[in-house]
Order: C-alpha cells, then structure tokens, then sequence
C-alpha cells in the first residue's frame, strides 16, 4: 500500500512537471524592439525607454502617425523618460520624476507632453487634463531617412537637446540642466 502511494505521487509530480514544461512558450522577438537613450551632467541623469518602429516601406508622418494625434512616441509602450534631477525645458520647470512622453506631431511643429500615467500601452488612455507640461519642439527635414525611429541625446555645455528622427523628419526640444 506505501509503495502504491508513493509511485501514484511520483507519477502526479512527473506529470506535473511535464505538463509544465510543455506549456511554456518560447518568448518571441519584439517586431519594434525596445531602446534606451541617457544623457549624464554632473548628478543629473535622463533615461528615455521607447519601442524603436522601423519605416519598412510605409509614409510615416500624415499616414501611420497622422498629424494632430496623440503619438506614444515610438512603439508598443508608451514612452518615458526619467530625470534623476529638476530641469528646465523651454524655460519651464519640470520636477525630478518618470513621466510618459506623449506627441502631437504637425508638419512643422511638434507638441511634446510630459504626463504621470506610467505603463501604458501605446495613447490609447492617455488623459490630456494629467499632463505635467507642455512644450514646442522645432521640426526640420533631414538629408538622410532614418529607418528606425531614433531618439538620441545631443550634449552642449549645460544643456541637451533630445532629437526624435524618422523618415526625413527630426524633432527636438532643450532641456537645461539646474546642476
């Protein structure tokens, strides 16, 4: 009778097990994969966490990202951006803090909107009357087409200027430093 008990909890455990192997699923590529972008000045540093799209062939600004829309900023998630310190962006303070990165891209400004609703998933609930701030970015065509969305710091003395750039189109506000 112990025998049978013990080869019956044997056999519930393997098969426990299997079916626990078997249910796992392999963890697939991300088809816009997820990038960072930081910028260091003294004890201030900034974080910018984005889905990075790719063109593949599409018109991207006034088709997939229509003008006058709430954009996420990228991909999948919505972006954020992370200052470890206060900072100044278009000489408007902006509190050390996390905040989701939202845009209304326009031909030839962008709105840029500094929000506390952390992890969502793409604009989908994004509450305009939450915004923290909101401020201009200058908009230039480029001489070269970026395939993937790219964000990047651009360091100058106590300042950075953040560029956002895809298909021919470059985005960028400043951001000064308190340090």
């Amino acid at each position: 009778m112990l025998i049978k008990i013990k080869l019956n909890l044997i056999i519930f455990i393997l098969s426990l097990a299997a079916h626990h192997i078997y249910a796992q699923e392999a963890v697939k590529a991300r088809l816009s994969p997820l990038e960072l972008a930081t910028v260091k000045y003294e004890s201030t540093y900034i974080k910018v966490t984005y889905g990075r799209p790719h063109m593949k062939g599409r018109e991207i600004f006034g088709e997939l990202v229509p003008y006058g829309e709430v954009w996420r900023t990228g991909a999948n998630e919505a972006t954020e951006i992370t200052f470890t310190n206060d900072v100044k962006i278009n000489n408007k303070l902006l509190q050390a803090g996390t905040y989701t990165l939202f845009t209304i891209p326009e031909k030839d400004h962008w709105k840029v909107i500094f929000n506390p609703d952390l992890g969502q998933w793409g604009a989908y609930n994004y509450t305009p009357e939450k915004n923290i701030l909101e401020i201009d970015a200058k908009v230039a065509e480029t001489d070269v087409s970026y395939e993937a969305f790219t964000m990047e710091f651009q360091l100058e003395g106590d300042k950075t200027n953040l560029l956002m750039m895809w298909e021919n189109t470059k985005a960028w506000f400043t951001i000064n430093f308190l340090d």
